[in-house]
């Protein structure tokens, strides 16, 4: 007994032409450089738009010599012991000297 889906026929199979499917696919493979050079325009075009609203939204603060600060904990050096709720910020720490002079606003 032949199981239905082997034994239909369908009307892909019954206009399958091989040269036509040879000729699309050298096509298709002529075009893919360019296809993938517009994706990569994309993808930068996309990525400057979210920089340019994040850098909008964010206010630069100047900070001075004895202003109190607190320093993010990364991941690597956060204590697996405390888990979920370990700190996530270490400090205040004092602001001793500025290494580099200048304006946030730029």
């Amino acid at each position: 007994m032949v199981p239905v889906e082997v034994g239909s026929r369908s009307l892909r199979r019954d206009r399958y032409m091989e040269e036509d499917a040879e000729v699309n696919q050298r096509l298709h493979l002529d075009l893919l450089k360019e296809i993938r050079e517009n994706s990569q325009q994309r993808l930068m075009a996309y990525q400057q738009r979210a920089a340019r609203y994040y850098n909008k939204k964010v206010k630069g603060q100047l900070l001075k010599v004895g202003d109190l600060v607190l320093r993010k904990v990364m991941p690597n050096i956060k204590n697996p012991q405390h888990g979920v709720f370990g700190a996530n910020w270490e400090g205040p720490y004092k602001i001793k000297s500025n290494l580099v002079e200048g304006d946030l606003s730029s």
